[in-house]
Protein backbone atom coordinates (compact mmCIF):
# COMPACT_ATOMS: atom_id res chain seq x y z
CA UNK A 1 0.00 0.00 0.00
CA UNK A 2 1.48 3.48 -1.00
CA UNK A 3 0.48 5.83 1.84
CA UNK A 4 1.46 9.42 1.36
CA UNK A 5 2.06 11.86 4.56
CA UNK A 6 2.17 15.54 5.34
CA UNK A 7 3.24 17.19 8.04
CA UNK A 8 5.16 20.44 8.82
CA UNK A 9 7.61 18.65 11.13
CA UNK A 10 9.97 15.72 10.99
CA UNK A 11 13.62 14.24 11.81
CA UNK A 12 15.50 15.31 12.50
CA UNK A 13 13.77 17.76 14.83
CA UNK A 14 13.85 16.30 18.35
CA UNK A 15 10.83 17.68 19.92
CA UNK A 16 7.14 17.70 19.77
CA UNK A 17 4.90 16.47 16.49
CA UNK A 18 8.05 15.74 15.29
CA UNK A 19 9.18 12.36 16.99
CA UNK A 20 5.83 10.80 16.52
CA UNK A 21 5.44 11.58 12.84
CA UNK A 22 8.71 10.33 12.57
CA UNK A 23 7.86 6.94 14.48
CA UNK A 24 4.86 6.54 12.41
CA UNK A 25 5.95 7.01 9.18
CA UNK A 26 8.96 4.58 9.88
CA UNK A 27 7.03 2.31 11.15
CA UNK A 28 4.32 1.97 8.41
CA UNK A 29 7.81 1.36 6.14
CA UNK A 30 8.74 -1.39 8.49
CA UNK A 31 5.50 -3.23 7.92
CA UNK A 32 5.98 -3.12 4.47
CA UNK A 33 4.03 0.02 3.00
CA UNK A 34 5.52 2.57 0.22
CA UNK A 35 5.41 5.59 2.64
CA UNK A 36 6.35 9.30 1.43
CA UNK A 37 6.79 12.37 3.64
CA UNK A 38 6.58 16.00 2.44
CA UNK A 39 7.58 17.63 5.28
CA UNK A 40 9.54 21.48 5.83
CA UNK A 41 12.87 21.35 5.97
CA UNK A 42 13.93 21.45 9.73
CA UNK A 43 13.49 24.19 11.31
CA UNK A 44 12.12 23.73 14.67
CA UNK A 45 11.99 24.70 17.95
CA UNK A 46 15.23 27.26 17.18
CA UNK A 47 13.08 28.90 14.57
CA UNK A 48 15.81 28.82 12.25
CA UNK A 49 16.75 26.59 9.39
CA UNK A 50 19.47 24.04 9.95
CA UNK A 51 22.10 25.06 8.05
CA UNK A 52 22.22 21.95 6.37
CA UNK A 53 19.14 22.34 4.23
CA UNK A 54 19.54 26.03 3.73
CA UNK A 55 20.70 25.36 0.20
CA UNK A 56 18.57 22.47 -0.24
CA UNK A 57 15.04 23.87 0.18
CA UNK A 58 13.49 21.04 -2.09
CA UNK A 59 16.22 18.01 -0.49
CA UNK A 60 15.12 14.82 -1.27
CA UNK A 61 16.19 11.85 1.61
CA UNK A 62 15.50 8.24 1.93
CA UNK A 63 15.58 7.09 5.68
CA UNK A 64 14.30 4.07 7.26
CA UNK A 65 12.00 3.16 4.51
CA UNK A 66 10.55 6.19 3.73
CA UNK A 67 10.85 8.38 1.04
CA UNK A 68 11.26 11.88 2.60
CA UNK A 69 11.20 15.24 0.74
CA UNK A 70 11.23 18.39 1.83
CA UNK A 71 9.65 21.37 1.16
CA UNK A 72 10.59 25.27 1.31
CA UNK A 73 9.15 27.57 4.16
CA UNK A 74 9.12 31.25 5.52
CA UNK A 75 10.85 30.41 8.98
CA UNK A 76 10.87 34.43 10.84
CA UNK A 77 13.07 35.09 13.38
CA UNK A 78 10.69 37.11 15.25
CA UNK A 79 7.00 34.96 15.84
CA UNK A 80 4.21 37.29 15.81
CA UNK A 81 0.22 36.40 14.64
CA UNK A 82 0.98 37.81 11.26
CA UNK A 83 4.33 35.95 10.63
CA UNK A 84 2.98 32.59 12.05
CA UNK A 85 0.30 32.74 9.46
CA UNK A 86 2.67 33.46 6.72
CA UNK A 87 5.02 30.53 7.74
CA UNK A 88 2.19 28.00 8.13
CA UNK A 89 0.79 29.26 4.40
CA UNK A 90 4.50 28.53 2.59
CA UNK A 91 4.22 25.29 4.26
CA UNK A 92 0.62 24.36 3.06
CA UNK A 93 1.21 25.70 -0.58
CA UNK A 94 4.89 24.26 -1.10
CA UNK A 95 3.99 21.00 0.61
CA UNK A 96 0.54 20.79 -1.48
CA UNK A 97 3.25 21.57 -5.18
CA UNK A 98 5.60 19.04 -3.87
CA UNK A 99 2.56 16.45 -3.14
CA UNK A 100 1.47 16.71 -6.71
CA UNK A 101 4.84 15.28 -8.04
CA UNK A 102 4.80 12.28 -6.11
CA UNK A 103 3.05 8.81 -7.27
CA UNK A 104 -0.82 8.77 -6.58
CA UNK A 105 -0.94 6.70 -3.40
CA UNK A 106 -4.20 4.65 -1.61
CA UNK A 107 -4.26 6.93 1.62
CA UNK A 108 -2.85 10.29 2.13
CA UNK A 109 -2.36 11.03 5.98
CA UNK A 110 -2.09 14.84 7.24
CA UNK A 111 -0.86 16.22 10.22
CA UNK A 112 -1.83 19.33 11.90
CA UNK A 113 -1.37 21.79 12.87
CA UNK A 114 -1.20 23.96 10.75
CA UNK A 115 -4.90 23.46 10.58
CA UNK A 116 -4.41 24.96 6.94
CA UNK A 117 -3.36 21.87 5.80
CA UNK A 118 -7.25 20.76 5.31
CA UNK A 119 -6.97 22.65 1.82
CA UNK A 120 -4.39 20.57 0.74
CA UNK A 121 -5.56 17.44 1.90
CA UNK A 122 -9.24 18.06 0.73
CA UNK A 123 -7.71 19.16 -2.94
CA UNK A 124 -4.99 16.24 -3.29
CA UNK A 125 -7.85 13.79 -1.81
CA UNK A 126 -9.76 14.99 -4.65
CA UNK A 127 -6.93 15.24 -7.60
CA UNK A 128 -6.15 11.17 -6.36
CA UNK A 129 -9.27 10.01 -5.62
CA UNK A 130 -8.65 8.68 -1.97
CA UNK A 131 -9.20 8.99 1.72
CA UNK A 132 -7.85 11.17 3.63
CA UNK A 133 -7.15 10.93 7.36
CA UNK A 134 -6.44 14.32 9.28
CA UNK A 135 -4.21 13.71 12.59
CA UNK A 136 -5.05 16.29 15.60
CA UNK A 137 -2.28 17.14 17.77
CA UNK A 138 -3.21 20.16 18.59
CA UNK A 139 -6.57 21.96 18.40
CA UNK A 140 -5.26 25.32 16.50
CA UNK A 141 -7.93 27.46 16.07
CA UNK A 142 -8.91 26.59 19.75
CA UNK A 143 -5.82 27.05 20.93
CA UNK A 144 -5.28 30.39 19.35
CA UNK A 145 -8.96 31.81 20.91
CA UNK A 146 -8.52 30.25 24.06
CA UNK A 147 -4.73 31.53 24.53
CA UNK A 148 -5.68 35.48 22.88
CA UNK A 149 -2.76 34.97 19.86
CA UNK A 150 -5.96 35.60 17.49
CA UNK A 151 -7.83 39.06 17.19
CA UNK A 152 -10.30 39.71 14.49
CA UNK A 153 -14.05 37.69 14.08
CA UNK A 154 -13.07 37.37 10.55
CA UNK A 155 -9.91 35.79 10.97
CA UNK A 156 -11.14 33.26 13.95
CA UNK A 157 -14.27 32.79 11.26
CA UNK A 158 -11.87 31.57 9.00
CA UNK A 159 -9.75 28.97 10.85
CA UNK A 160 -12.79 27.87 12.30
CA UNK A 161 -14.32 27.06 8.19
CA UNK A 162 -10.70 25.57 7.16
CA UNK A 163 -11.47 23.38 10.45
CA UNK A 164 -15.03 22.03 9.58
CA UNK A 165 -13.16 21.71 6.12
CA UNK A 166 -10.87 19.42 7.40
CA UNK A 167 -13.20 16.91 9.48
CA UNK A 168 -16.13 16.79 7.25
CA UNK A 169 -13.76 15.91 4.22
CA UNK A 170 -11.35 12.88 6.22
CA UNK A 171 -12.66 9.54 6.05
CA UNK A 172 -11.14 10.01 10.06
CA UNK A 173 -10.50 12.30 12.27
CA UNK A 174 -7.38 11.62 14.71
CA UNK A 175 -6.41 12.85 18.22
CA UNK A 176 -4.55 12.51 21.04
CA UNK A 177 -6.86 11.36 23.78
CA UNK A 178 -10.34 11.35 24.72
CA UNK A 179 -10.61 15.12 25.95
CA UNK A 180 -9.81 16.22 22.65
CA UNK A 181 -11.86 13.60 20.79
CA UNK A 182 -15.09 15.11 23.04
CA UNK A 183 -13.69 18.60 21.25
CA UNK A 184 -13.82 17.40 17.70
CA UNK A 185 -17.40 15.35 18.07
CA UNK A 186 -19.03 18.44 19.87
CA UNK A 187 -18.05 20.02 16.48
CA UNK A 188 -20.47 17.85 14.63
CA UNK A 189 -18.60 15.70 13.73
CA UNK A 190 -20.07 11.88 14.31
CA UNK A 191 -18.46 9.76 17.01
CA UNK A 192 -17.64 6.60 14.71
CA UNK A 193 -15.50 8.91 12.58
CA UNK A 194 -13.47 10.26 15.26
CA UNK A 195 -10.46 7.73 16.33
CA UNK A 196 -7.39 7.90 19.37
CA UNK A 197 -3.76 7.66 17.72
CA UNK A 198 -2.05 8.76 20.97
CA UNK A 199 1.67 9.36 21.64
CA UNK A 200 3.47 6.63 22.49
CA UNK A 201 6.85 6.65 24.89
CA UNK A 202 10.19 6.07 24.21
CA UNK A 203 11.33 2.31 25.06
CA UNK A 204 14.47 3.62 26.67
CA UNK A 205 13.13 5.46 28.97
CA UNK A 206 11.79 2.51 31.12
CA UNK A 207 15.43 1.28 31.49
CA UNK A 208 16.39 4.99 32.89
CA UNK A 209 17.35 4.63 36.19
CA UNK A 210 15.91 7.46 38.00
CA UNK A 211 18.57 7.08 40.41
CA UNK A 212 21.26 8.24 39.23
CA UNK A 213 23.06 11.31 39.93
CA UNK A 214 25.31 11.83 36.71
CA UNK A 215 28.64 14.23 37.65
CA UNK A 216 30.34 15.26 34.51
CA UNK A 217 26.92 15.76 33.39
CA UNK A 218 26.80 18.45 37.11
CA UNK A 219 29.90 19.86 36.36
CA UNK A 220 29.36 20.10 32.03
CA UNK A 221 25.96 21.93 32.80
CA UNK A 222 27.26 23.60 36.21
CA UNK A 223 25.05 22.16 38.44
CA UNK A 224 27.25 21.41 41.25
CA UNK A 225 25.35 19.90 43.98
CA UNK A 226 21.94 21.19 43.67
CA UNK A 227 18.51 19.44 43.54
CA UNK A 228 17.19 19.63 40.11
CA UNK A 229 13.83 20.85 39.33
CA UNK A 230 13.25 20.37 35.49
CA UNK A 231 11.41 21.49 32.56
CA UNK A 232 12.44 20.07 29.39
CA UNK A 233 10.57 20.85 25.97
CA UNK A 234 9.06 23.51 23.26
CA UNK A 235 9.44 27.17 24.76
CA UNK A 236 6.25 28.48 23.69
CA UNK A 237 3.08 30.67 25.38
CA UNK A 238 0.99 27.72 26.09
CA UNK A 239 4.27 26.76 28.42
CA UNK A 240 3.40 29.82 30.84
CA UNK A 241 6.56 29.71 31.70
CA UNK A 242 6.72 32.77 33.42
CA UNK A 243 5.42 30.85 36.70
CA UNK A 244 8.36 29.29 37.13
CA UNK A 245 10.81 32.11 36.96
CA UNK A 246 8.49 33.69 39.22
CA UNK A 247 8.57 30.65 41.43
CA UNK A 248 12.62 31.12 40.93
CA UNK A 249 12.37 34.74 41.97
CA UNK A 250 10.86 33.87 45.44
CA UNK A 251 13.20 30.66 45.78
CA UNK A 252 17.04 32.57 45.49
CA UNK A 253 17.49 32.16 49.42
CA UNK A 254 16.98 28.01 49.10
CA UNK A 255 20.27 26.30 49.36
CA UNK A 256 21.18 24.12 46.66
CA UNK A 257 17.84 24.17 44.53
CA UNK A 258 18.40 24.78 40.96
CA UNK A 259 15.71 25.47 38.45
CA UNK A 260 17.00 24.30 34.82
CA UNK A 261 15.11 24.70 31.51
CA UNK A 262 16.14 22.46 28.77
CA UNK A 263 14.82 23.46 25.13
CA UNK A 264 14.38 26.12 22.64
CA UNK A 265 10.90 27.95 21.45
CA UNK A 266 9.44 31.46 20.52
CA UNK A 267 9.53 32.57 24.20
CA UNK A 268 12.84 31.93 25.18
CA UNK A 269 15.06 34.84 24.47
CA UNK A 270 12.29 36.43 26.69
CA UNK A 271 12.45 34.02 29.61
CA UNK A 272 16.49 34.53 29.08
CA UNK A 273 16.02 38.60 29.03
CA UNK A 274 13.94 38.04 32.94
CA UNK A 275 16.37 35.69 34.41
CA UNK A 276 19.42 38.15 33.69
CA UNK A 277 17.08 41.13 34.60
CA UNK A 278 16.31 39.86 38.10
CA UNK A 279 19.26 38.64 38.64
CA UNK A 280 18.81 34.64 39.17
CA UNK A 281 21.37 32.39 39.96
CA UNK A 282 19.41 29.59 40.72
CA UNK A 283 18.22 29.34 37.12
CA UNK A 284 19.71 27.71 34.14
CA UNK A 285 18.37 28.00 30.58
CA UNK A 286 20.19 24.96 27.98
CA UNK A 287 19.70 24.52 24.91
CA UNK A 288 18.43 21.24 23.48
CA UNK A 289 21.00 19.04 24.11
CA UNK A 290 21.74 15.39 22.67
CA UNK A 291 19.16 12.41 22.96
CA UNK A 292 22.04 10.85 25.61
CA UNK A 293 22.60 14.12 27.40
CA UNK A 294 18.73 14.35 27.64
CA UNK A 295 18.43 10.86 29.35
CA UNK A 296 21.45 11.92 31.95
CA UNK A 297 19.68 14.97 32.83
CA UNK A 298 16.27 13.32 33.22
CA UNK A 299 17.84 10.92 35.46
CA UNK A 300 19.53 13.46 37.32
CA UNK A 301 16.59 15.78 38.19
CA UNK A 302 14.88 14.72 41.76
CA UNK A 303 11.61 16.74 40.35
CA UNK A 304 10.26 17.71 36.81
CA UNK A 305 7.90 20.54 35.81
CA UNK A 306 4.97 20.62 33.09
CA UNK A 307 3.76 23.67 33.16
CA UNK A 308 0.47 25.29 30.77
CA UNK A 309 -1.31 28.57 30.95
CA UNK A 310 -4.35 28.74 32.87
CA UNK A 311 -6.65 28.80 29.97
CA UNK A 312 -5.00 25.39 28.16
CA UNK A 313 -7.69 22.83 29.31
CA UNK A 314 -8.15 20.07 26.55
CA UNK A 315 -6.71 21.61 23.22
CA UNK A 316 -3.39 20.05 23.44
CA UNK A 317 -2.02 17.05 25.49
CA UNK A 318 2.11 17.88 25.21
CA UNK A 319 4.42 14.50 24.85
CA UNK A 320 6.91 15.33 28.28
CA UNK A 321 3.92 13.79 30.39
CA UNK A 322 4.63 10.82 28.61
CA UNK A 323 8.31 10.95 28.49
CA UNK A 324 8.71 11.73 31.87
CA UNK A 325 6.05 8.93 33.69
CA UNK A 326 7.72 6.49 31.45
CA UNK A 327 11.09 7.83 32.83
CA UNK A 328 9.89 7.48 36.70
CA UNK A 329 10.10 10.88 37.44
CA UNK A 330 8.18 12.60 40.45
CA UNK A 331 6.13 15.77 38.20
CA UNK A 332 4.51 18.79 39.57
CA UNK A 333 2.05 19.98 37.03
CA UNK A 334 1.07 23.79 37.03
CA UNK A 335 -1.84 23.06 35.11
CA UNK A 336 -5.82 23.78 34.53
CA UNK A 337 -7.15 20.95 37.17
CA UNK A 338 -9.67 20.23 34.09
CA UNK A 339 -7.09 19.26 31.78
CA UNK A 340 -6.20 15.73 30.37
CA UNK A 341 -3.02 16.42 31.62
CA UNK A 342 -3.80 16.71 35.15
CA UNK A 343 -6.26 13.94 34.99
CA UNK A 344 -3.21 12.03 33.42
CA UNK A 345 -0.97 12.80 36.37
CA UNK A 346 -3.27 12.15 39.00
CA UNK A 347 -4.78 8.76 37.67
CA UNK A 348 -0.99 7.71 37.32
CA UNK A 349 -0.37 8.83 41.08
CA UNK A 350 3.12 10.27 39.26
CA UNK A 351 2.91 13.69 40.81
CA UNK A 352 0.59 16.68 42.28
CA UNK A 353 -1.47 19.34 40.35
CA UNK A 354 -1.25 22.25 41.44
CA UNK A 355 -3.38 26.13 40.25
CA UNK A 356 -1.43 26.91 37.01
CA UNK A 357 -0.08 30.45 36.53
CA UNK A 358 0.62 30.24 40.47
CA UNK A 359 4.43 30.55 41.87
CA UNK A 360 3.36 30.23 45.27
CA UNK A 361 1.24 27.03 44.88
CA UNK A 362 4.36 25.41 42.54
CA UNK A 363 7.18 26.24 45.25
CA UNK A 364 5.19 24.42 47.88
CA UNK A 365 4.59 21.32 45.64
CA UNK A 366 8.53 21.44 45.00
CA UNK A 367 9.03 21.60 48.84
CA UNK A 368 6.79 18.68 49.38
CA UNK A 369 8.58 16.64 47.01
CA UNK A 370 12.06 18.01 47.19
CA UNK A 371 11.29 16.92 51.21
CA UNK A 372 10.07 12.80 50.84
CA UNK A 373 12.20 11.37 49.24
CA UNK A 374 10.03 7.96 49.73
CA UNK A 375 7.40 9.35 47.63
CA UNK A 376 8.82 10.66 44.91
CA UNK A 377 10.18 6.97 44.64
CA UNK A 378 6.75 5.52 44.52
CA UNK A 379 5.34 8.33 42.56
CA UNK A 380 7.91 7.14 39.54
CA UNK A 381 7.17 3.79 39.91
CA UNK A 382 3.35 4.29 39.95
CA UNK A 383 4.09 6.80 36.73
CA UNK A 384 5.93 4.02 34.96
CA UNK A 385 3.70 1.45 35.49
CA UNK A 386 0.68 3.88 33.93
CA UNK A 387 2.78 5.40 30.91
CA UNK A 388 3.72 1.16 30.31
CA UNK A 389 0.33 0.07 30.44
CA UNK A 390 -1.38 3.30 28.48
CA UNK A 391 1.70 4.33 25.92
CA UNK A 392 3.70 1.51 24.65
CA UNK A 393 5.49 1.90 21.37
CA UNK A 394 4.45 -1.51 19.91
CA UNK A 395 0.76 -1.66 21.06
CA UNK A 396 0.38 2.09 20.04
CA UNK A 397 1.78 1.99 16.52
CA UNK A 398 0.39 -1.16 15.76
CA UNK A 399 -3.37 0.17 16.07
CA UNK A 400 -2.51 3.18 14.16
CA UNK A 401 -1.63 0.97 11.29
CA UNK A 402 -4.48 -1.43 11.52
CA UNK A 403 -6.48 1.55 11.42
CA UNK A 404 -5.42 3.09 8.35
CA UNK A 405 -4.67 0.10 6.30
CA UNK A 406 -8.71 -0.60 6.93
CA UNK A 407 -9.27 3.03 5.87
CA UNK A 408 -7.25 2.47 2.62
CA UNK A 409 -9.30 0.03 1.65
CA UNK A 410 -12.66 0.96 2.96
CA UNK A 411 -12.87 -1.54 5.65
CA UNK A 412 -14.92 -0.03 9.05
CA UNK A 413 -11.72 1.19 10.63
CA UNK A 414 -10.93 0.60 14.45
CA UNK A 415 -13.49 1.46 16.98
CA UNK A 416 -12.39 3.96 19.48
CA UNK A 417 -13.99 1.43 22.09
CA UNK A 418 -10.92 -0.88 21.85
CA UNK A 419 -8.65 1.91 22.27
CA UNK A 420 -7.12 2.55 25.90
CA UNK A 421 -8.74 4.95 28.09
CA UNK A 422 -6.96 7.93 28.83
CA UNK A 423 -9.07 9.48 31.25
Amino acid sequence: MRIHVIGINYWPEQTGIAVFSTGRAEYLAARGHQVTVCSAVPYYPEWRVAAAYRRRPFAREQRAGVDLRRCPIYVPSTVNAPRRVLHEASFVASAFLRSLCCRRPDLLLVVSPPVGLAVAAAMLSWIWRVPYVFHVEDLQPDAAVDLGMIRGSSIVRMLYAVERLAYRRAAAVSTLNDAMRDRVIAKGIPAGKVVLFSGWADPALFDLNAETDDAPLRAQLGLSDAFVVLHAGNMGVKQGLDVVIDAASRMQAVPDLLFVLVGDGAVRPALEARVHRLGLSNVRIVPLLSHDQFLRLLATAGVCLVTQQRSVADIVFPSKVLTLLAAGKATVASVNANSQVAHAIQAAGAGEVVVPENPGALIAAIERLRADRARRATMAADGRAYARRLWDRETTLARQARTLEAIAVGHPFHDVSSAPDHR
